[in-house]
């Protein structure tokens, strides 16, 4: 399913996963209590540059103190930039004071951004890494779950605009992924709920047995008991890195299924403002419900995995309807016009993920505008 290979470094307690790409790759360590050590493994990795860690102010008040310790122990510590939290951080006015302020830390061609935090820093940080001095490297290291099984990995990086998520960005890959799974305890219950929603993709576009997995052990993947959130979040990495390996620029369609549920979900995130409203996780979550009732819906699926999938998110407690979004419901009429904005659209045509079962995931290039529309008038409805 891809080029990657995975396994313990030599003499530690960690899983490496190397991702392979035609022009290079870059290993994503997983593991516990990386952040003391990292300073060093930076230098060795990277002997000539210095480090500028970017956070928000939520990571940088439980986290940075370590992190800025390690680093100035190697003397590569250039200093750090904080953005607020949240999803309107991933903004042009924010990218701009960013890349004012990495410029101030004295950041050259040589150095290394650290995106030190959750998704939004990690594609804020890795733009930023991306244009600044046009280009210097990045090292991803996710403080959320999120951000450690999904968008740290794969050198996807953007802001948002009004017209939609992501929309405005570049493919920029890490020259590292440090994945420090302890950090994980600190994440709220909403948070890391969240998250899961990215987690229980893997299982649902590609990996039945996985999902399974999930069914009968996700209270302990939650509560961090017998090393289940760590195997939750190495298989959901390698799925991951697999999918790059395979198709790193969205070229052949096959990393396009990472976008299960993405397009319907997006579009209820950028209805909702890209505000606490709804996380990234339980607008993916509504999403990938309902392109399984869709599927069903056209004869692609059976009901009964439709059902599944909407049991399981509601016993971990995330939401699948669109109901669920506090503060007013979208009409049809505005999600198809977010909807038509989404990256996959091509020649005016949607673009959806569809599934034939779990673990069954396709792409489905022209998805019928007036099946979607009745679709969305039907759900709304249920509101």
């Amino acid at each position: 399913m891809g080029d990657s290979t995975a396994g313990l470094a030599a003499g530690t307690n960690e899983t490496s996963i190397d991702l392979r790409l035609a022009e290079r790759g870059y290993a994503i360590v997983i593991g516990e209590d990386l952040i003391g050590a990292a300073g060093a493994r930076l230098k060795a990795l990277l002997p000539s540059a210095r480090f500028a860690v970017v956070s928000d102010a939520n990571v940088a008040d439980l986290h940075l103190a370590p992190l800025k310790t390690s680093l100035e122990k190697e003397g590569v510590f250039l200093g750090s930039a904080t953005v607020a939290p949240g999803e309107a951080s991933k903004s042009f006015p924010v990218l701009a004071k960013l890349c004012e302020t990495l410029l101030d830390l004295g950041v050259e061609r040589g150095d290394c951004v650290i995106a030190f935090g959750g998704g939004v820093v990690g594609d804020l940080a890795g733009f930023a890494a991306s244009i600044l001095r046009r280009g210097v490297r990045v090292v991803q290291m996710p403080t959320s779950l999120l951000a450690q099984v999904d968008s740290a990995i794969g050198g996807k990086t953007g802001i948002d605009t009004k017209q939609g998520k992501n929309l405005i960005g570049t493919f920029h890959q890490p020259s590292l992924v440090l994945s420090d799974v302890s950090l994980l305890s600190t994440l709220s219950d909403r948070e890391f709920r969240a998250g899961y929603a990215e987690v229980a993709k893997y299982g649902l576009l590609g990996d039945a047995r996985f999902f399974v997995w999930l069914e009968e052990n996700w209270n302990d993947v939650f509560a961090g008991q017998g090393g289940k959130r760590r195997h939750a979040v190495e298989t959901s990495a390698r799925a991951k890195a697999e999918i790059v390996a395979a198709d790193e620029r969205e070229l052949s369609g096959k990393r396009a299924l990472l976008n299960l549920g993405h397009t319907f979900g997006h579009a209820l995130e950028a209805f909702a403002g890209y505000s606490d409203r709804l996380l990234h996780g339980e607008a993916i979550a509504i999403g990938m419900r309902l392109a399984f009732t869709y599927s069903a819906e056209h004869g692609l699926c059976a009901e009964d995995d439709a059902a599944r999938v909407a049991q399981h998110f509601r016993a971990v407690g995330l939401p699948t309807e669109i109901a669920a979004i506090p503060g007013g419901t979208p009409t049809p009429g505005e999600l198809l016009r977010l909807m038509a904005q989404d990256k996959k659209v091509t020649g005016g045509k949607l673009v959806l993920v569809l599934v034939r079962g779990i673990g069954q995931a396709f792409v489905e290039n022209d998805v019928s505008m007036e099946k979607v529309t009745d679709f969305l008038k039907r759900e709304c409805a249920r509101a």
